[in-house]
């Protein structure tokens, strides 16, 4: 086949595929009249999850990857067609938990930078927001404890997670040999000392109160440096310098999306939960024996200072499954008769 040929064929099916984005278009205001009739979400993370698993399942010769990119913006436009939706994150603007909500929102919705998890959660809680995003972990340096706290005396529900592997680079307007200072926020830097140490000893290390702060103090000041996102350099109008500077690979940071409602059971999911045990020898052992006892796999377990008596504990608990799951009510029957108090704080979609 002739290159021309290839590129007429190419072109017709671009044709296509904008065709049936016009008739998927028409569908979706379908949708939002249904939608308003019985007051239902415009963002569906069920619904959302399930389709972008079958599509992503069909990927042959198109990458898996492309296709839930390509898919999330459609989603995206879709969701803006019925009804625009407003996602708090923790900012500045460009920073990881930024690129964590693009990532589960796309392009389309008011991203409106708060300046703590306090205010993420009041935001929304206020419904000043649809929806908000906010770090829970990171496999390199454990779990957000704010973000934790934060559940105890919030409404709010956990209505989706958002898995995001953390790559920082080097971004500056100056060739390597001519920086003399980096800004960054301090976990950054840690995670990025042995390529620092090899490629910039001796540079002055500047720590700033985010890696986005760090990228406009570089936009700003002579000779200098950030590590930072991507997004960060196309939003401060930065070169990489060099890519991918973090000494491991194995740097990803888990998010919890955060709203009012509660998403419909996928078959794949996750559910967390707070409890408190009751201060006697082997609470925690008999709370927990009803996860053993039901087969329920539990992912991750935290336990916070209660803050209402001295060394009194409260449990932040993942498990896979949904809260109506049988083996799940089951065990949670169980584990309540072991706890002080016990408070489901959603099931969601867990993230592939």
């Amino acid at each position: 086949m002739t290159l021309e040929k290839a590129r007429r064929e190419i072109d017709s099916i671009d044709d296509n595929i904008v065709e049936l984005l016009n008739e998927r278009a028409k569908k979706i205001k379908a949708v939002a009249a249904e939608k308003r009739k019985s007051n239902a979400p415009v963002f569906d993370p069920a619904r959302e999850s399930e389709v972008l698993g079958k599509l992503t399942s069909k990927a042959k010769d198109f990458p898996s990857k492309g296709i839930r990119s390509v898919f999330t913006e459609i989603f995206s436009f879709s969701r803006a067609m019925q009804q625009p939706l407003t996602v708090s994150f923790l900012g500045p603007k460009a920073t990881f938990t930024h690129i964590a909500a693009i990532k589960k929102f796309g392009s389309q919705p008011d991203f409106k930078p708060e300046d703590s998890i306090a205010e993420v959660f009041d935001s929304v809680e206020k419904g000043k927001s649809s929806y908000g995003v906010v770090p829970v972990e990171n496999s390199m340096e454990g779990s957000v404890n704010h973000t934790l706290d934060m559940f105890l005396d919030s409404n709010l529900s956990v209505v989706g997670e958002i898995s995001l592997e953390v790559r920082h680079h080097l971004l500056s307007k100056y060739r390597l040999k001519e920086i003399k200072k980096v800004y960054s926020h301090p976990q950054a830097f840690a995670q990025c000392r042995k390529w620092l140490n090899r490629n910039l000893r001796g540079v002055e290390l500047v720590e700033v109160s985010s890696t986005s702060k760090g990228a406009e103090s570089a936009k700003l000041y002579l000779h200098s440096a950030a590590i930072a996102s991507e997004l960060a350099a196309k939003e401060f109008g930065l070169e990489i310098v060099d890519s991918s500077i973090q000494d491991s690979g194995a740097n990803v940071t888990r998010f919890l999306v955060i709203g009012m409602g509660k998403p419909n059971r996928t078959g794949k999911d996750k559910t967390s939960i707070l409890f408190s045990v009751r201060n006697k020898p082997g609470a925690l052992f008999k709370a927990l024996k009803a996860f053993h006892d039901f087969n329920i796999n539990m992912t991750k377990i935290e336990s916070r200072p209660a803050k209402t008596k001295a060394w009194d504990y409260v449990f932040f608990v993942d498990f896979q499954g949904f809260a109506e799951d049988e083996a799940v009510k089951k065990s949670l029957g169980e584990l309540e008769k072991n706890c002080g108090f016990m408070k489901i704080l959603g099931s969601y979609p867990e993230e592939a």
